[in-house]
């Protein structure tokens, strides 16, 4: 049982990080096009939140705090 919580808090830290690297191969193309420079910033910045809250989330001092760090993100 705790082998699978550990596993599965693995891959979704993996799948965090997988969705923000997709984002910024994204944005890539995104500055070639006519979009402006604040809106693909601002893409790369919310995607990339959710993995930091994450991580934030796991370094909580109380159980609150854990869930508030996830619903934030």
């Amino acid at each position: 049982m705790q082998n699978d919580k550990e596993k599965f808090k693995r891959e979704f830290i993996q799948r965090l990080i997988n969705f923000s690297i997709k984002i910024i191969n994204f944005t890539e193309e995104l500055r070639t096009g006519i979009f402006p420079y604040s809106i693909v910033d601002q893409l790369i910045r919310s995607s990339s939140s959710i993995g930091a809250n994450v991580v934030e989330a796991k370094s909580s001092h109380s159980k609150k705090d854990y869930i508030k760090y996830f619903e934030i993100a």
